[in-house]
C-alpha cells in the first residue's frame, strides 16, 4: 500500500496512529518522522519549493 495513502488516512481520522503503524509496518517512534514529512504528502503539487515543468 502508498506510504501517502496510509498517512493520508490518518491525518484524516479515518485509522489511529497504532494503526497507522502497523500497516507502514513501523513503530510509533519511527511513524512521527513520517506523519510530518512534507514530500509524503497525500497531494504531490503540495511539495514546499516544486515548480511544474510546464509552467
Amino acid at each position: 500500500m502508498d506510504k501517502r495513502k496510509v498517512i493520508a488516512a490518518y491525518k484524516r481520522g479515518i485509522i489511529n496512529i497504532h494503526e497507522c503503524a502497523q500497516i507502514l509496518g513501523l513503530d510509533i517512534g519511527q511513524i512521527s518522522g513520517l506523519i510530518n514529512d512534507p514530500y509524503l504528502s497525500a497531494d504531490p503539487h503540495a511539495l514546499p519549493g516544486k515548480q511544474s515543468v510546464n509552467g
